[in-house]
């Protein structure tokens, strides 16, 4: 799936990819870790791993259904995704301070607030605009939200990047996605 791309030479992101690529969405999960690369060269196997499978919760049933007007639901959503990320490296038998590493990061991807977690959040929102910027106009067609609650979270998703660097590609990739949004509401009217 990603061979040849940096990031992926040690045994438990190959592992990781793997584990993802039933995902839905594991395009977006690829790209997140591709972004943390791009903002962080250097960035270690515990925020690769993190980026890899920060929204895995969605693959599997049971969980919160993805509201944009539920103010609780970023929270379930992390700490759930954090649970089978946590299964998963201790399955294959990942380092203990590997693993506290990497379900820290995943808990805390929808808030950062250490260098790394603002990392993970910035290439997150640079993936979702990048990847999943037709989902809000999506959410609006299925009445799930309003145009303006669409607007807003790719918005959210722009305005909540910390890391430096990370804005000038933030800035073209929400433009564009904004530009999308208004295109696929108006051709839908």
């Amino acid at each position: 799936m990603s061979e040849g791309r940096p990031g992926t030479g040690d045994p438990l992101e190959r592992a990781a990819l793997e584990w993802i690529a039933p995902y839905w969405n594991a395009e977006h999960l690829v790209r997140t870790r591709d972004w943390l690369l791009v903002l962080e060269p250097g960035a270690g196997l515990a925020p690769r791993l993190a980026a890899l499978t920060h929204d895995i919760e969605r693959h599997f049933p049971g969980g919160p259904a993805p509201d944009p007007n539920d103010p609780d639901y970023p929270r379930l959503h992390a700490e759930r995704s954090a649970l089978f990320v946590h299964d998963w490296l201790e399955g294959q038998g990942a380092p203990r301070g590997l693993t506290a590493d990497v379900i820290r990061l995943v808990a805390a991807h929808e808030v950062g607030g250490s260098p790394d977690a603002d990392l993970l959040q910035a290439a997150d929102s640079l993936s979702f605009l990048e990847v999943n910027a037709a989902r809000p106009a999506a959410w609006v067609r299925e009445g799930r939200c309003d145009v303006d609650t669409a607007r807003g979270k790719l918005r959210g998703m722009h305005d909540r990047i910390r890391w430096p660097g990370a804005r000038a590609h933030a800035d073209a990739l929400f433009e564009r996605a904004l530009r999308r949004l208004e295109e696929e509401l108006a051709g839908a009217a």
